[in-house]
């Protein structure tokens, strides 16, 4: 963890994976939406990427994404999400699934969306190191008799 990085709450870490997650398999693993009263409507907008000299110094600004936002209510729980890009039913499903893991039905919904997505997440990451891996180019210098 670098200087600048804080840990994560449980919240933020499902949230990123929801965010992540791609739209149709989210929509798959939940794909009936409980009844919810939006607070606020999915809206496309843009926010500022900060980049960071090396990952960790000065901070500039990278460039602008799209983003898509969402705030409803499941009940009485309040579920928000910011997802990239134009995807409106990608948010609304994310901030469903924001409310439900606040409720009783927490433990059902990690079981169905989360542990799945994160299992899939974990996997495409390993897959995608393995290929990197194998391009990695060993460079060795060999001692020439003029450089004793």
């Amino acid at each position: 963890m670098s200087e600048h990085s804080l840990p994560q709450t449980p919240r933020q870490i499902w949230m990123g994976l929801l965010a992540r997650a791609p739209a149709a398999r989210l929509a798959e693993l939940c794909p009936d939406l409980p009844p919810h009263e939006v607070l606020r409507a999915p809206e496309v907008g843009a926010v500022m990427v900060e980049g960071r000299i090396g990952g960790t110094g000065q901070p500039f600004n990278l460039g602008e994404m799209t983003v898509t936002r969402c705030a409803l209510r499941v009940g009485s729980l309040v579920g928000h999400a910011y997802v990239q890009g134009r995807d409106k039913d990608h948010a609304r499903r994310a901030a469903v699934l924001d409310a439900l893991l606040q409720g009783d039905q927490a433990a059902r919904y990690r079981r169905q969306v989360l542990d799945v997505l994160q299992a899939e997440e974990t996997t495409a990451r390993a897959t995608r190191a393995a290929k990197a891996a194998a391009t990695k180019v060993e460079f060795f210098t060999l001692v020439r008799g003029d450089d004793q």
